[in-house]
């Protein structure tokens, strides 16, 4: 599925490859513009979301920030309600706090993927956000 147009002509990266993993819902796409090294340590990706794609929970042990560049997602910190992000929101998530995003039902979602803090480790995939989850607005 391609961007539309009124969402392609706002992207600021490339959409880059396709996510082809257990970690996501629908399909995603990453680019990433700094690999995580030892010189700068802040590993950023361009993330791509169709509409309905989502990752699974997840914690970042030293924590991360979601620059919002287009579209419109969700993004959820776990026991806490589900909130509606958008182009130009910033998301700052604190170390090993326990969340997943993700597009909207009906729009794409493009959001730079900042890993803060990589010296404390990497990642840690947890189960999938389920529908009920995703869906829960309230």
């Amino acid at each position: 599925m391609d961007c539309p147009d009124d969402l392609s002509g706002s992207v600021i990266f490339s959409k880059g490859e396709k996510m082809l993993d257990e970690h996501f819902i629908g399909s995603v796409w990453l680019d990433m513009l700094v690999s995580n090294d030892s010189t700068f340590n802040c590993p950023i990706g361009n993330v791509t979301f169709e509409p309905g794609a989502r990752n699974n929970w997840h914690k970042h042990p030293g924590g991360q920030i979601l620059p919002v560049t287009s579209g419109k997602g969700y993004f959820q910190e776990e026991g806490k309600p589900v909130q509606v992000i958008q182009k130009g929101d910033v998301v700052k998530i604190n170390p090993d706090v326990k969340h997943w995003h993700g597009a909207t039902p009906d729009n794409w979602l493009v959001h730079l993927a900042i890993s803060t803090n990589v010296q404390k480790g990497v990642v840690e995939w947890q189960e999938p956000a389920t529908d009920e989850e995703y869906n829960n607005l309230g």
